[in-house]
């Protein structure tokens, strides 16, 4: 179990308090547990010669731990007349991160520092200091913009970074110190609002990984950003956005408004796993409970991308909105494939869950283990008025059990024996399942497409 009971894919408690320097154009606290940084943006109006008469200015970082912000008293590096080569390098890294998103002609001939001091190490100082010093940067710009100095605000995005582990196949997000210490593989990535990546650390600290194990490890930082990044724009407020004074989301110009997305369906097992993988994104999520007037779609489709299909166009029709429709069934090898796209009604058009999973099993009475090979299929269909629909295909193979087993999950999962796991869908938790199923493979696919059509 990890420090404080968290889970693999939990943040530690993180907050930001912004403005908490007195003098500086920009200032912010980030906490992370036991980690502290604070962040000051000061302006300069000058750039290095080497920018100077280019039209464009320059942003830049400066970082340091305090004497006791360890186990033990370090030696001030200005006492030694130089700074160290890791010091060196966050400088470098912080810097980096920060110019990605910012537009430098925009910021005219002069410079912003960022100041990174370490009041208190436990792992992740500097992607700690990425991220708050995002909030300090934004904060020291509203300032130019406030005194007329420059006339829009010369963010471009976002920007937050996170580290992430590998311990014994393993993904961890957002080490702590002895953690960091313990990894397999440690990484930091740097990414934009807009999950674009800005730069990649990774090492194999204790042995080599593999690129399946690079994407996992990605994909955990992924949602580590959005999370951080929700955090910086609640911090920031409606400050960013100099369009609409009643927006309270801290968007960036350019960027959409929430949009709504409306999942088809009155499954509430299946709209709750939906909503869960979809939270971070920026969208409101409803479900046909909020249209009660909208009369059931008939699935009249021979495939699964047809009825999903069907029931995406009709209600994006009905609601004027983006609708994501799903069908999805459980298809067994012995059976020819069946109950295939009948899998909801198996045992009759009223059937129960019960009495799908009870007919299913009198007609796999007899059969042998290993002959009971099966798989979950997904179709997703996005659907708005104006566009093409799209739709995605996520499948997860395995085996039916002779009795239902667990007591999580809808459907056919107590039956369904997932190959990566030995276990039923119905006995894993929900992060697990989502990230193994027919279900959670689509929807990853889906989640890129609303990325770039709500960029």
């Amino acid at each position: 179990m990890r420090t404080g009971q968290r889970k693999d894919s939990q943040l530690r408690e993180v907050s930001i308090s912004r403005g908490y320097l007195k003098y500086a154009e920009g200032s912010a606290l980030i906490e992370m547990g036991d980690t502290r940084v604070v962040c000051a943006a000061s302006v300069e109006e000058n750039v290095p010669g080497w920018l100077k008469g280019e039209g464009q200015g320059w942003v830049t970082a400066e970082y340091s731990l305090l004497p006791r912000s360890t186990h033990h008293r370090s030696v001030r590096e200005a006492a030694r007349g130089r700074i160290g080569g890791r010091t060196y390098e966050i400088q470098r890294f912080i810097g980096r991160a920060l110019r990605s998103v910012t537009d430098l002609k925009g910021l005219g001939e002069r410079t912003v520092w960022v100041d990174c001091d370490v009041l208190q190490a436990d792992g992740g100082t500097r992607t700690a200091a990425v991220t708050g010093g995002f909030v300090a940067l934004a904060d020291a710009l509203l300032y130019l913009q406030k005194q007329k100095l420059i006339d829009t605000l010369p963010l471009t995005d976002y920007i937050a970074a996170v580290s992430v582990g590998l311990f014994d196949g393993t993904v961890m997000l957002d080490l702590s110190f002895e953690e960091d210490a313990k990894a397999d593989v440690d990484m930091n990535v740097v990414m934009t609002g807009r999950k674009e990546l800005v730069e990649i650390q990774g090492t194999a600290e204790g042995k080599t990984f593999s690129r399946e194990e690079l994407e996992d490890l990605l994909e955990m930082a992924t949602r580590g950003v959005e999370e951080l990044v929700l955090l910086q724009r609640e911090a920031l407020g409606r400050s960013l956005d100099s369009r609409d004074p009643q927006n309270t989301a801290g968007m960036l110009p350019g960027e959409s408004p929430h949009r709504v997305l409306v999942l088809a369906s009155h499954n509430q097992g299946k709209v709750r796993e939906l909503k869960e993988m979809l939270s971070s994104l920026p969208v409101q999520v409803r479900s046909l409970g909020d249209y009660p007037g909208i009369p059931p779609v008939e699935e009249k489709g021979t495939s699964f991308k047809e009825n999903a299909v069907l029931k995406a166009e009709a209600v994006s029709r009905l609601t004027g909105e983006m609708v994501l429709a799903d069908d999805s069934g459980l298809e067994v090898d012995c059976l020819g494939g069946k109950p295939g796209v009948y899998s909801a009604r198996f045992a009759g058009e009223e059937a129960s869950d019960e009495e799908n999973n009870a007919m299913l099993l009198r007609l796999m009475e007899g059969v042998s283990f290993s002959q009971r090979g099966a798989r979950f299929v997904c179709v997703m269909a996005l659907a708005e008025p104006g566009r093409e629909t799209i739709t995605v295909e996520g499948t997860c193979e395995g085996t039916l059990a002779t009795a239902p087993r667990g007591s999580r999950g809808f459907g056919y999962d107590p039956l369904f024996i997932c190959g990566e796991e030995g276990k039923t869908f119905a006995e894993l938790d929900l992060e697990t399942k989502n990230r193994l199923s027919h279900r959670g493979k689509a929807l990853r696919q889906v989640r890129a497409l609303l990325e770039d059509l709500l960029r």
